[in-house]
């Protein structure tokens, strides 16, 4: 009994301790895409293709619906692709709108590092380019794919920018990190908007500064959404955010330069930029934004 009791410990010690349960990410890389997959289930594809504007995520699909909690341009705002990163007005260049040869943002290395487990790891560098100008950025990207349960899907996003020339980005509404919500989920559509502090709509949270943001709306009988979360560490936090009830949010500085019309950075000043993206089940309470939060702030 007492050898049967010691091996009912142990092995109840070692469930604890493994994660049984732990999701099974893969990825495979197809001409100018990487495809996803969480337990065989397609999430995401990071997307890089020499005829797009900048490197994207599309579609970024919900655990529960398994459709895209993010929006693909529309004929009002064909720049706008899904979760991306990009920048206008930087050194007479357009690093974001559409027409290619007023910039691009050149995937130049995206490969895979890790997959296979419960963690998947992609890399890529990439310069900002434009015809008859010096390329003023280059930029190191690394993300991790995550599923924490069935009901969170987690992108964890770190974008290192180096200033190959002095870099002049005038006051612009089109910069940095952004997500293009799915149109079911705006808030035009009955979806929710809401900030850290608890303000919602783009009235309240409109050049506000806060850590974090959540979109989210209803899906039949489910509740699907996409939070944002800006690292303490990064430049500027935490950053205003610009966003819109249609459907679109943004942490940037780069709206509210501190003189009112530009933001400089000297040849070889490097910025770090940390994002963390949850696509979730429930709304902000039931998935636990402002506690995951919490966890990320002590992310390294």
């Amino acid at each position: 009994m007492k050898k049967l009791f010691f091996w009912s410990l142990l092995i109840a010690g070692l469930m604890i301790l493994i994660p049984i349960s732990a999701a099974k990410i893969e990825a495979v890389k197809v001409g100018s895409k990487i495809n996803v997959t969480i337990n065989k289930k397609y999430f995401t594809s990071y997307i890089f293709s020499s005829d797009e504007k900048y490197p994207f995520f599309y579609p970024v699909n919900g655990p529960v619906s398994g459709g895209s909690v993010t929006s693909m341009r529309n004929a009002i705002y064909p720049h706008h692709s899904s979760l991306f990163f990009g920048c206008d007005l930087v050194n007479g260049g357009n690093y974001w709108q559409e027409g290619l040869e007023r910039g691009r943002i050149i995937s130049v290395n995206a490969e895979i590092l890790k997959q296979g487990g419960d963690t998947l790891i992609i890399t890529d560098e990439c310069i900002w380019s434009r015809p008859g100008a010096i390329s003023p950025v280059k930029d190191t990207r690394i993300i991790k794919i995550t599923s924490p349960d069935s009901t969170i899907n987690q992108i964890d996003v770190e974008i290192k920018m180096e200033m190959l020339i002095d870099v002049t980005i005038k006051k612009t509404n089109h910069s940095l990190f952004s997500a293009r919500m799915a149109a079911d989920l705006a808030v035009t559509n009955g979806g929710t908007m809401i900030n850290a502090e608890g303000k919602s709509g783009e009235k309240d949270t409109f050049g506000k500064n806060s850590p974090w943001m959540d979109f989210y709306g209803k899906r039949g009988n489910a509740i699907e959404g996409l939070a944002i979360f800006q690292h303490p560490s990064n430049p500027w936090y935490p950053s205003p955010w610009f966003t819109r009830d249609y459907g679109f949010m943004s942490p940037t500085p780069m709206y509210w330069p501190e003189n009112g019309t530009e933001t400089t950075m000297k040849k070889g000043t490097t910025l770090v930029l940390k994002y963390r993206v949850l696509v979730h089940s429930g709304d902000t309470k039931q998935a636990k934004i402002a506690e995951a939060f919490e966890r990320f702030k002590s992310y390294p």
